[in-house]
């Protein structure tokens, strides 16, 4: 597969310019990730400093590393990836059917805020 940046002519094909709204995903495609492999306690430290913030781990490292940050999280979600065995298992627990993929995820939110409503009675403010 040959990628090609968008507005170079190709074939005498006419070039057209990115949508606006996709203009900042080249940004993101074109960043590149990287791990870092660091003592346990190191990781946990970052993570609950950024957690603390109510930023991503990621956003942390960037501070600590004196990089340009985002005022607020992009995307402030959880997630989870869930493969055809894990909807088998939730459709027994929630007794839903495994197809039933929306449903399922809609009865993980509610458990998900359950525990939070829970948990936050143990948790100092």
């Amino acid at each position: 597969m040959k990628l090609r940046s968008y507005g170079q002519k190709e074939n005498n094909v006419p070039t057209r310019e990115l949508p606006k709204k996709w203009q900042q995903s080249v940004k993101v495609v074109n960043a590149v990730q990287i791990a870092f492999d660091m003592d346990t306690r190191l990781q946990y430290s970052i993570r609950r400093s950024a957690l603390d913030k109510g930023i991503s781990p990621s956003e942390q490292i960037r501070f600590l590393l004196g990089l340009s940050t985002h005022k607020k999280p992009k995307r402030p979600r959880l997630t989870v990836s869930l493969n055809n065995e894990d909807y088998q298992q939730l459709s027994k627990r929630y007794d839903i059917p495994a197809e039933e993929q929306l449903e399922i995820k809609k009865s993980v939110i509610e458990e998900l805020t359950n525990f939070a409503k829970d948990s936050s009675l143990h948790t100092p403010d």
